[in-house]
Formats: structure tokens, C-alpha cells, sequence
């Protein structure tokens, strides 16, 4: 299919590839270039604008920070609104409010065309595993014909309901995620504080019954000198989802005291300097926490 593909960060660097190694013909945008140029070195087009690469696509993808940048990207005067056939369909990939989902949708909805928020569940090492999730709200036919597309990107498909819910269960399993990491780096310090060794730990919490895929490629990165130069998510952009959901759970009146006490944790980061480092150091300060100071 022709696709376009809005956003060319961490995440697009790896969906792009998999979408050209499905034999899609990619087009691409980004606010600067430069991103671009790897991409392009693989076979993917360029265009000036979102809405000449939406004039130019069956498909079009963004994946992009907050909701302001998706409003931009998608409503701008030269957004994918403009330009998009009513034919295509337009999915949004970023991880956003329900409601400001849901308000940008409308506005496709109003104009006689289609949007579908369609989160994708995975890290750039689930992508490049193969093992990547994407989650769709809007929509079904629009799915089913984006759905080679989809599929390019990760195995695992699934249609959650009307529009914003797939953004909503996105937001939840986030939640759940963050929580998990969060926990493990509490667990490791009590073990090793009261003496097993550190790589012990890890390797024998990986080997047991509260192991995850998550914790399977992230645990690891606590152990000494294996902390990666870049994160996965560094603690300010994983908390940007911590804090969606939290104000998710405000405005529907759901209970969250795990997930408000795991942002707590990413708040303490942030306090001793170490939020430029993915979120899984919240392991060091359970450790200075417990008077470790080295």
C-alpha cells in the first residue's frame, strides 16, 4: 500500500524499515530532515508537508509526542486533513488523552473522512522483535483495510471499540507497565540490601513466576555498567503517560494509589538527576533510599 508516516523518532525509526520490508511505498515527514535521512538512504519518499504526504498516501501514520503535536500534524493548515482522499484512512499511533483523541476524530468525521487512533503497544526492542501489539479505536472496516499495514508493523491486531479506546486501554496497560517497573526495582533493592548480589537478583527474579517480557529486556539494565547510553524511554517521556493517566483517573473518578505512588518514584528521579536515563533507574533510588550512596 502507499503509506505516509508522520513522525520519525525512536519508534519511527523502527516501524519505517518494517514497513518498507513489507513492501508498502513509504513517504515521510518530520519537523526536521534530518531524522529523515536514514530512512530515506532505505528507499522511503519525502515530503514537504504533511498534507502533500496525506495527498500522496492509502494510509497514513503518525506517531508523535503529545496532543498539541498530534492537532498540529493532523488539523494544521497544512495538515493531513487537507490533504487526505476520503478514500484513506488516517491513524494516529500516539499515545494521548481519550478526549483529545476523540476531539481530533470529530473533526475528521465532520469533513467526511476517517481517523482511527491505533496505539501500538511495544518498545523499539518489541519492534524489532517482531512482537509489537497495536490496538484500534474507531472505525472497523478502516482497520481491516489498513490492516496489511498494521501487520507490517507487529503480528498482534486488535479492535478495541469506538473512538478514543484504543488510546484509553493504551493509557491502562502503560499504567500497569509502569507499575511493574517500578515494583521490580523495589524488589531488587530489598534483596540486595539484605545481601544477595545484584546480578543474582535480577537473574533469579527473571527465572520466576513474576518474570514479563518488559522486565525480561529491561530488568537487566540495573546491573552495573549495562544502563543503555540511549533509553528506551527515559523518565520524562514515561512520565508523560504516567501523568495521562493519573489525570484519566481524576476525571473518571478511578482509583490509581499504585500509579501514584510509582510517579512519586519518577518525581525522585527527577530530584537526584538521573531522569535522562530510562525509567527503570528507579532502581537507584530505592538503593540511595536505603542508604546506599555509591
Amino acid at each position: 500500500m502507499k503509506v505516509g508516516f508522520i513522525g520519525l523518532g525512536a519508534m519511527g525509526q523502527e516501524i519505517v524499515p518494517r514497513l518498507l520490508a513489507g513492501g508498502h511505498q513509504v513517504v515521510g515527514w518530520n519537523r526536521s530532515r534530518d531524522k529523515a535521512e536514514p530512512l530515506i538512504a532505505l528507499g522511503m519518499g519525502w515530503a514537504e508537508s504533511p498534507k502533500a504526504l496525506a495527498e500522496a498516501s492509502e494510509v497514513v501514520l503518525s506517531i508523535v509526542t503529545d496532543a498539541k503535536a498530534v492537532e498540529a500534524v493532523a488539523l494544521g493548515e497544512n495538515g493531513v486533513l487537507a490533504g487526505l482522499s476520503p478514500d484513506a484512512v488516517y491513524a494516529d499511533m500516539s499515545t494521548i488523552a481519550p478526549d483529545a483523541s476523540r476531539r481530533i476524530s470529530d473533526a475528521f468525521r465532520a469533513a467526511g473522512k476517517i481517523m482511527l487512533d491505533a496505539p501500538l503497544s511495544g518498545s523499539p526492542v518489541t519492534l524489532r522483535q517482531g512482537l509489537a501489539s497495536i490496538m484500534v479505536g474507531g472505525d472497523k472496516a478502516a482497520m481491516e483495510k489498513a490492516a496489511p499495514v498494521f501487520l507490517s508493523i507487529g503480528p498482534k491486531l486488535t479492535h478495541i471499540g469506538d473512538s478514543g479506546l484504543a488510546v484509553q486501554m493504551k493509557i491502562a496497560i502503560n499504567l500497569c507497565l509502569m507499575v511493574e517497573v517500578i515494583v521490580f526495582g523495589e524488589a531488587i533493592a530489598l534483596a540486595e540490601k539484605g545481601g544477595v548480589k545484584r546480578e543474582v537478583a535480577v537473574d533469579a527474579m527473571l527465572k520466576s513466576v513474576a518474570a514479563s517480557p518488559v522486565l525480561g529486556y529491561r530488568g537487566p539494565f540495573i546491573i552495573e555498567g549495562q544502563m543503555p547510553d540511549v533509553p528506551l524511554a527515559d523518565v520524562t517521556l514515561q512520565q508523560k503517560d504516567m501523568i495521562l493517566a493519573l489525570d484519566l483517573a481524576r476525571k473518571q473518578g478511578s482509583v490509581v494509589p499504585l500509579a501514584a505512588a510509582a510517579n512519586e518514584m519518577m518525581n525522585a528521579c527527577r530530584g537526584l538527576g538521573i531522569d535522562h536515563r530510562d525509567f527503570v533507574t528507579a532502581f537507584d533510588v530505592y538503593r540511595r533510599l536505603g542508604g546506599d550512596n555509591s
